[in-house]
């Protein structure tokens, strides 16, 4: 069974930065796409990044494009996201995904129902 722990959530102030990370484990693809979504108060879930297993570049959500960095360690199946320059906006509860190889091609890669693995999810806070 795959599992997905995602770590590195907390507090910040606006223009900070946090990392997260999410550590895979077990039966996981070795050719998957792996990412980011998250979900503020209120709001419905939303994309914030993906990245494929098998290399390539990382694709983001345009909120977030210029200020998060999503990264690989495909030897300790890890993804990194590094988050630059937070606004109160990207305040939320952050999820680690991973689903098959061809969402990271396709158009729409950031709707949930692509991705059949979730994390728990790590709070993410950023005040004014």
């Amino acid at each position: 069974q795959v599992r997905l722990v995602e770590s590195g959530g907390g507090s910040v102030q606006a223009g900070g930065s946090l990392r997260l990370s999410c550590a895979a484990s077990g039966p996981t693809l070795r050719r998957s796409c792996m990412g980011w979504f998250r979900q503020a108060p209120g709001k419905e879930r939303e994309g914030v990044g993906i990245a494929y297993t098998g290399g390539g570049n990382p694709r983001y959500a345009e909120s977030v494009k210029g200020r998060f960095t999503i990264s690989r360690d495909n030897g300790m199946n890890t993804l990194n996201l590094q988050m630059n320059n937070l606004k109160p906006e990207d305040t939320g509860i952050y999820y680690c995904v991973l689903g098959q190889s061809t969402v990271c091609s396709g158009a729409s890669w950031a709707s949930e129902t692509y991705f059949g693995h979730w994390g728990q999810g790590t709070q993410v806070t950023v005040t004014s």
